[in-house]
């Protein structure tokens, strides 16, 4: 860091150096991106269908309905039956488009049980250099038939369409993101410094670091899997950081400036207190969404990687390019102020509002922080009834994407047909064995109305055959998840599993949802131990004390469990959905809650540990523990205060989205990060602290630590 200051020329230099390696090397790694493995069993069937030569036939499907009140059988429809026979002959007109199509025209399973609805089902055929254009046409097919009957609705989607439709609209939400959350950010800043070259400087920082993150990650991604909202959920966090450590120095140079010192001595006791602070903080993070490797899901890791690249260069920008920039500039930095804005920023001074509310706090520490406990403790009560689900299309998505709305209308009247569980069956058998066991095992189906439904589907794909049978229920919700444990566990077993040398494996999206919350439920213990041991460890070696690190794990516990309480509140038990614009089908996505804790105990350990360092530097100066307390947070709690404004501004962004579970995300995360910088860091910090006394800051046994540097040197 000093180093940086006195070769300013060189550290700008070699970190634009390192963006521009880091963006060459996208380009240096040859081959395809990796592919990532669904968990469980769902894995097993997604690997042996991949081994095959041949890709999977996409299996499709059309409801055909009548539009309006107005309702017929499909039997005495004309219109209906004019419609289907209009769609099956164009279907079978198109060149080698579509195979094993089935109509209700000739087959009564295609009929929905309230005898109103019609089903078309085929599957896409290939060979597979030609699927994307074969499903192209009949997607404009359909769009013409349905064109030529204005009456009557043909309403289209199975694997491929749902899966393109969630793809857009993912790729849709995260563009939108972005786009909303850097103009607010950029207006925080100015709010924050009054000054446009100063609030562009952060923003640079997080562009460069975000440049060369994503140079990094593409090469990455040809070995591991990181899918699109990954890499966009990347760039957030990426940002978010960035600003972070970098208003962290800004204000302790500001500050120092102030304080009558140059601008070389203020940057030199930014570098050696705030700079040693946010190598420590951007650590913090990266250790503690390290805990999700623990779930051994794909999604995950590559996260998780993605984060520690985009927080290690956040850091080294800060201590590198970030001092040499400001020693660049001088106090040029301040030039380009806005109006009514930048009048009084450079003074840097104490936060007014902070240091009045840490006075009355540490007067009387019992009240306020049992006050602040209580309603925390309130907040977090719904919390114990969450249950985690995952959301699929037809709960993500709103029923204005035409896909999502097509699904739901075809659970409706045709239970599991959109996404139906995927049986695989692979090894040395004879196929007339196979077709035996697959007669029983529709027999099985039809004697299980209430978790299975018609009609089943058989697509032989090079040495593998797929079954799709579809499963009652929403897709997500119990009914169809004792369909599928009793697919695996008892159907299964009796039919395909009496083979001699067969194997299967079932997947599909209610398979895959079914074992993702079941590896996450199983990894959360684990991945909960990892963070807490790691947080207490690391706030035990920075501040030479027991105390510290118990106190601010237990704050961290229950500003997250606060902010499950209102996760739970709001989208599980449907509060607030016409203002947020939303459904509740009863649940919280099951990845949400674990990535918030780790991704929320690392960013909420940048704040706590760049307070507690102003709080430690005043005690070690010789004042007592409450006056060091008011002071510190006096101090500090303003850039807190501002940083979090930024990230609960860039979350807050979700809520506009579409997809349910950013909505959750973007409030989940909002929430937490609000409480945190406000409640927890400007009442419950302050009043537990000055309950402990000296304790705080001291080992048992040990003697007092006043006047000894610690191992942030005089800390920040």
């Amino acid at each position: 860091m000093a180093w940086s200051i006195g070769h300013r020329a060189k550290a700008l230099l070699g970190w634009l150096a390192l963006v521009l390696v880091a963006v060459v090397a996208s380009g240096l790694v040859p081959g395809d991106d990796a592919l990532g493995r669904d968990p469980g069993e769902s894995g097993q069937a997604q690997q042996v269908l991949r081994d095959q030569e041949s890709y999977e036939p996409s299996l499709e499907n059309v409801l055909i309905q009548r539009k309006g009140s107005e309702s017929r059988a499909f039997v005495d429809d004309t219109g209906m039956r004019a419609a289907t026979q209009d769609l099956v002959t164009t279907l079978r007109g198109l060149p080698g488009a579509v195979a094993d199509l089935r109509s209700p025209l000739d087959d009564n399973a295609q009929v929905s049980k309230d005898g109103r609805s019609g089903l078309v089902t085929f599957f896409v055929a290939g060979p597979n250099k030609q699927m994307s254009g074969h499903f192209t046409a009949i997607v404009d097919a359909v769009a013409k038939v349905e064109k030529r009957h204005p009456e009557i609705r043909l309403a289209q989607a199975g694997d491929r369409s749902l899966n393109r439709a969630v793809d857009d609209a993912v790729q849709d939400d995260f563009g939108r993101a972005e786009t909303f959350s850097l103009p607010l950010t950029a207006v925080i800043l100015l709010i924050v410094f009054g000054s446009l070259l100063a609030a562009s400087i952060p923003l640079l920082l997080a562009a460069t670091t975000s440049i060369a993150t994503f140079g990094l990650m593409a090469a990455i991604g040809k070995v591991m899997s990181v899918n699109s909202a990954t890499s966009s959920m990347i760039l957030l966090v990426g940002v978010a950081v960035s600003i972070d450590y970098s208003l962290f120095y800004l204000r302790r140079e500001r500050e120092e400036r102030a304080a009558g010192k140059s601008v070389g001595e203020a940057l030199q006791v930014a570098a050696r207190t705030s700079g040693r602070v946010v190598i420590v903080a951007g650590l913090t993070v990266i250790l503690c969404i390290a805990g999700l490797l623990f779930t051994g899901l794909d999604n995950f890791r590559g996260l998780t990687v993605g984060t520690a690249v985009v927080v290690g260069l956040a850091v080294l920008g800060s201590v590198t390019a970030l001092p040499a920039l400001l020693a660049l500039l001088g106090d040029r930095v301040e030039r380009l102020r806005v109006p009514w804005l930048g009048r009084r920023r450079t003074a840097a001074g104490r936060s007014k509002v902070w240091f009045a509310v840490a006075q009355a706090v540490v007067r009387r520490p019992v009240l306020w922080g049992g006050a602040a406990v209580l309603a925390l403790l309130v907040m977090a009560l719904p919390a114990m009834g969450m249950r985690l689900q995952d959301a699929g299309p037809t709960n993500s998505l709103p029923r204005s994407v035409a896909t999502v709305d097509a699904a739901a209308r075809m659970q409706e009247a045709f239970p599991g047909a959109a996404s139906p569980a995927k049986v695989v069956v692979s090894g040395d058998v004879s196929r007339a064995a196979l077709d035996r066991s697959i007669e029983q095992l529709h027999g099985h189906v039809a004697s299980h109305a209430d978790l299975f439904a018609e009609p089943l589907s058989v697509q032989r794909v090079d040495n593998v055959t797929v079954v799709r049978v579809p499963l009652a229920g929403g897709g997500t919700d119990d009914r169809s998840n004792r369909g599928l444990e009793t697919l695996r566990r008892d159907v299964l077993p009796d039919t395909v599993g009496k083979i001699s040398g067969a194997e299967f494996a079932v997947s599909g999206r209610t398979a895959f949802a079914y074992d993702f919350t079941e590896r996450v439920r199983d990894s959360m213990p684990m991945v909960f131990t990892f963070v807490l041991l790691l947080a207490f460890v690391l706030l035990a070696v920075v501040f030479r004390s027991l105390a510290i690190p118990l106190v601010s794990i237990l704050l961290n516990l229950l500003s997250i469990g606060a902010a499950y309480g209102v996760l739970t509140w709001i989208f599980q038990d449907g509060n607030l959905s016409s203002l947020l614009g939303f459904h509740s089908y009863g649940g919280v996505v099951d990845w949400i809650p674990l990535f918030m804790f780790a991704l929320l105990f690392g960013l909420s350990m940048d704040y706590h540990i760049f307070i507690l360092s102003r709080i430690r530097e005043r005690w070690l100066a010789g004042v007592s523990t409450r006056l060091a307390v008011v002071d510190g947070i006096g101090a500090s709690a303003g850039v807190v205060t501002s940083a979090a404004a930024i990230m609960t501004g860039v979350f807050s962004v979700f809520v506009l989205l579409s997809a349910i579970e950013y909505k959750m995300l973007g409030v989940g995360m909002a929430t937490a990060i609000l409480i945190d910088a406000t409640l927890v860091r400007g009442v419950l910090l302050p009043a537990a602290i000055a309950l402990l006394g000296e304790r705080a800051w001291v080992l048992p046994g040990v003697r007092s630590a006043r006047r000894r540097t610690s191992v942030l040197g005089s800390t920040s």
